[in-house]
C-alpha cells in the first residue's frame, strides 16, 4: 500500500509499505520508528493510504489517525520475519544517509556474530502502527472518465455517512 505522512512542518511524503494486517480497528504496518515515516507519524499521527489495482481499474483511499501498537504485536511480527531480515533491521539506520555500503555489511556481520545460535530479539526502535480509518473512498474506473466514487466518512463508532462523488 502507499502510505502518505506529513511532517509537523506540513511537508508531505509517500512511500510503499507492506500492509501486515487489517481489521475493524484499522490497517497495520511495521517500521523503524527512527525512519522518516516513523518520525513523521510520531510528530503528526495522521496518515493516508492508497491501494491501487490497475488491472482491476480500482482504488481505495483511506485517511485516518495513527496509533502506536503495543510491543507484543511488534514482537509477534518481528519474530515471524526471516532471520536475515531481523538482523538487517537491527543494522539499518533507516532513512539516514549511508556513506559506505561496506559499513552496513560490516554491521550485519557483527550482529550475526552477536546473535549466533540465539533468537534475534526485536529492537526497541522496530514498532507497529495502526491507521484508524476516518474516511474511506472507493473508486472504480469508468469509460470516458465516468468513474464511480463513493466516500464513507465515520460519523461516530460504526456509523458511516456514505456519499457518491463526482469523478
Amino acid at each position: 500500500m502507499t502510505l502518505a505522512t506529513c511532517s509537523k512542518d506540513c511537508i508531505p511524503s509517500a512511500r510503499v509499505v507492506l500492509l501486515k494486517e487489517y481489521s475493524r480497528e484499522g490497517f497495520v504496518f511495521f517500521t523503524n520508528v527512527n525512519s522518516r515515516k516513523g518520525k513523521e507519524l510520531t510528530e503528526n499521527p495522521k496518515a493516508a493510504l492508497v491501494f491501487h489495482w490497475i488491472e482491476f481499474a480500482r482504488q481505495v483511499r483511506i485517511e485516518g489517525e495513527v496509533k502506536l501498537l503495543d510491543g507484543e504485536k511488534a514482537d509477534q511480527y518481528f519474530s515471524s520475519r526471516a532471520r536475515d531480515s531481523q538482523i538487517s533491521a537491527w543494522c539499518s539506520k533507516q532513512s539516514s544517509v549511508l556513506k559506505n555500503w561496506q559499513d552496513f555489511e560490516q554491521a550485519i556481520k557483527l550482529k550475526e556474530k552477536e546473535f549466533y545460535n540465539t533468537q534475534v530479539p526485536r529492537p526497541d526502535f522496530w514498532v507497529g502502527f495502526c491507521v484508524i480509518p476516518k474516511v474511506i473512498e472507493f473508486w472504480q474506473e469508468g469509460e470516458y472518465r465516468r468513474h464511480t466514487r463513493f466516500r464513507y466518512t465515520l460519523i461516530e463508532e460504526s456509523n458511516w455517512k456514505v456519499e457518491q462523488l463526482y469523478p
